[in-house]
């Protein structure tokens, strides 16, 4: 708040009692003459007491008046545009300040919409260049690799023995780099996802996870799922993705857990951990880019550190009452 900054509400009850002060005063002097001085206090009295009355039915009507304009400047300073929903309490009779409230919320609601369109153009851009960069790595360079590992098992078998093992060194090298390049391709554009959907591609990917790090992931994954869209599967295995990804940079630990459930009103995934939780760092682009992704298909997402240590990352994403998907 600035210095020397008086609230309106103040501002409104000084001009206001000034102006009930003065038009007593004046009452009071155009009256004095024909009154006796002994009447003249009793009603002086009698005029005080009605101004405290008058003053404080003013502040309660102002304040209720005025009570909507403060819950809106509260929500201003705290609206979060990835978390959408906050919207001003409209409260009380028609009045300007309910109309700048109105239109506050209108304007909340453009803003998530735009926010939300903007995200999904920028995500399907983002896709689309995994897509297009894994199929490259996939036919392209995984071809060439291959084209030489097939080179050089011929060239061993028809070299001589003292350079069978140099051959047979360059033939390890080029097939480790053939199988880092499809994991790398597999990163980018999941094909457990496209071919069999959802809960294999996440389970596949907690199988590769593992064998690539010492992590234990404990999967709890719902049997059923409700039909998704292609944009949802992806937001839910992205995120997993990334938050399984963390645990192995960053905590600490060989123990992680995954769940995807269904909800009454909402699909559920929670990843965590049991490590050394967040340590009080500020929280990173990859935090920040599952909350744009889950804002693209209307859910939320939550980082918090449970009790029993570690990190939590909680996405939701909403059913609405016939069970269908947030649109």
């Amino acid at each position: 708040m600035r210095v020397g900054y008086t609230p309106l509400l103040r501002r409104v009850l000084v001009v206001n009692a000034a102006v009930l002060a003065g038009a007593s005063a004046v009452t009071v002097l155009a009256l004095a003459p024909i009154v006796s001085s002994e009447v003249a206090l009793t009603e002086l009295g009698i005029l005080a007491g009605g101004l405290a009355i008058m003053f404080f039915v003013n502040l309660l009507l102002l304040r209720r008046a005025l009570r909507p304009l403060e819950e809106l400047r509260d929500v201003v300073r705290v609206v979060d545009p990835l978390r959408p929903g906050q919207r001003v309490r409209l409260e009380g009779p028609a009045s300007e300040v309910i109309e700048l409230a109105e239109a506050f919320n209108d304007m909340l609601g453009r803003l998530e919409d735009e926010r939300r369109e903007s995200a999904r153009q920028a995500l399907e851009a983002q896709e689309a260049e995994r897509l297009r960069v894994a199929q490259e790595l996939h036919d392209e360079i995984g071809q060439s690799l291959t084209a030489v590992l097939l080179q050089l098992g011929r060239v061993e078998r028809s070299g001589s023995p003292a350079a069978a093992e140099g051959l047979a060194e360059a033939r390890e090298t080029a097939r480790s780099s053939l199988e880092d390049v499809r994991r790398i391709a597999r990163r980018l554009r999941p094909e457990t996802l496209d071919d069999l959907g959802l809960g294999p591609a996440l389970a596949d990917f907690c199988d590769r996870l593992a064998e690539q790090s010492d992590l234990h992931i404990e999967r709890s994954l719902a049997m059923e799922l409700p039909p998704l869209k292609q944009e949802e599967e992806l937001v839910v295995y992205r995120v997993a993705q990334e938050a399984l990804t963390n645990v192995v940079r960053h905590a600490d630990t060989d123990r992680a857990e995954l769940r995807l459930e269904v909800k009454p009103d909402r699909l559920r995934l929670v990843v965590q951990d049991w490590g050394r939780g967040l340590d009080g760092q500020p929280r990173g682009g990859g935090v920040q880019g599952m909350r744009e992704r889950a804002l693209l298909v209307g859910g939320q997402i939550s980082v918090t550190e449970p009790p029993g240590g570690g990190v939590r990352v909680t996405l939701d994403i909403p059913l609405d009452e016939a069970g269908l998907w947030y649109r």
